[in-house]
């Protein structure tokens, strides 16, 4: 593809028949602009009569000249596609008289995301090579230059340097995702659980794509009693603020853990945060949250707006924990109580805590009834049967009710196992 030169008279604005005739989706698919720093008192370098010369057809590069820098500077807009800079321009003043490619730096930090080209004479090819090496997409030498070669030059700049653009777009863009997965990942828990006979696994999978931090959050923390207190909860949305939000109500779930609350004075002073930190006033959270006596037989049970959690005997069926006597999700009623129920487990149980999202799945894909709590119950009885415990077993929860529901479920999903084999204890 040859090019046609357009001449501007450096106004900025192109000028004759082809610049103001054309449609402007044409001229913004095919017309390139040009910006010439050039010092050529005798007029040796006539740009738009080499470009003429180069055919009359295909994509028009309208010219910009300038005789200095000063001039450069005001003339490089944002619709300037590429600049052809004369290394024997003269040195601005700040820079140092011992470097020949001082002008070149100049125009580079002038225009850091336009195409640039170098007009040297061809005595100095080693000065040329360095000029690319410094920033420039090539060099020409004013000796060999033609139209062909300069309509060439400019469209194969222009193109180099948006594939260096994207390159660099697409690195800062992975450098944020790694970033933001090594955030998200230190945000999830760690399960302090050392000098317990408790197996403990978990699942976790947020709603929004291409993320690994949601609105559900969960943790499990062994007090120097021996108790250990699981918590899971479900911020509403699975958005970046809803997992920011669930990210602090956890961290202050496992400090009043730590500092000897429970139960209702915990969900209450938990409630106290969560109306300090939440954006407005529908922003609401339900808990669940558990605490196994040290000798693992019995637990304390408290719900917030809730579903209550599954327990299982070795060897037996799962069941649904008593849920009757639970309280309204935190952030609902700002004098709500949360009851704290005692329920016994017995020697060796499975205990597994969930959030709605697994529920919320659909049984034989869209528009079909909802998995629900009676849906759960057999699909992880049925896994049981199979032998599957733990970390496996959560996995495969999490696998069928993707299935069943005929694709990703939509919400964000926790799934957290805690299992006491009586051989251990």
């Amino acid at each position: 593809m040859d090019a046609t030169a357009v001449t501007d008279t450096g106004t900025g604005t192109g000028t004759g028949p082809a610049a103001s005739t054309a449609p402007a989706a044409d001229r913004d698919r095919t017309d390139l602009t040009l910006l010439v720093v050039e010092d050529d008192p005798a007029g040796a370098l006539a740009v738009p009569e080499l470009l003429d010369a180069a055919g009359a057809g295909g994509t028009r590069v309208r010219i910009r000249t300038a005789r200095n820098l000063t001039e450069a500077e005001r003339l490089l807009t944002d619709d300037v596609h590429c600049v052809l800079v004369d290394l024997a321009l003269p040195v601005p003043r700040t820079a140092s008289d011992e470097d020949p490619l001082a002008p070149l730096r100049h125009i580079l930090r002038l225009a850091p995301r336009h195409a640039v080209l170098a007009l040297a004479p061809s005595a100095d090819a080693e000065l040329a090579a360095e000029a690319v090496r410094v920033g420039a997409q090539d060099h020409l030498f004013r000796e060999e230059l033609d139209g062909r070669l300069l309509s060439r030059a400019i469209r194969y700049a222009v193109e180099r340097k948006r594939n260096d653009a994207a390159k660099v777009k697409l690195a800062e863009s992975r450098l944020r995702a790694q970033e933001n997965a090594r955030l998200e990942r230190g945000l999830l828990p760690t399960p302090l659980l050392d000098g317990s006979d408790l197996r403990f696994a978990a699942s976790y999978r947020p709603g929004r794509s291409r993320a690994l931090l949601g609105g559900d959050f969960y943790d499990v923390v062994r007090t120097p009693d021996g108790t250990v207190h699981a918590m899971i909860g479900d911020v509403c949305g699975h958005g970046p603020d809803e997992a920011a939000l669930g990210v602090e109500l956890r961290i202050a779930w496992r400090a009043l853990t730590f500092a000897g609350l429970c139960g209702d004075e915990l969900l209450s002073t938990l409630q106290q945060v969560l109306e300090h930190e939440r954006e407005s006033e529908e922003i609401f959270a339900t808990l669940c949250t558990v605490d196994i006596a040290p000798d693992g037989r019995r637990a304390g049970l408290c719900l917030a707006g809730h579903p209550a959690p599954l327990v299982a005997q070795r060897g037996g069926s799962a069941r649904l924990l008593p849920y009757e006597d639970g309280g309204p999700a935190l952030g609902l009623l700002p004098r709500a109580r949360w009851p704290r129920r005692q329920v016994e487990l017995g020697g060796a149980w499975s205990l597994l805590l969930y959030t709605d999202g697994l529920i919320e799945g659909r049984t034989a894909g869209p528009g079909s009834p909802r998995l629900g709590q009676d849906g759960m119950v057999d699909m992880i009885n049925r896994q049981l049967a199979g032998g599957l415990r733990g970390e496996t077993l959560l996995e495969a929860a999490m696998a069928e009710a993707r299935a069943l529901n005929g694709g990703e479920l939509t919400d964000d999903v926790a799934l957290l196992a805690l299992e006491r084999d009586r051989a251990r204890g």
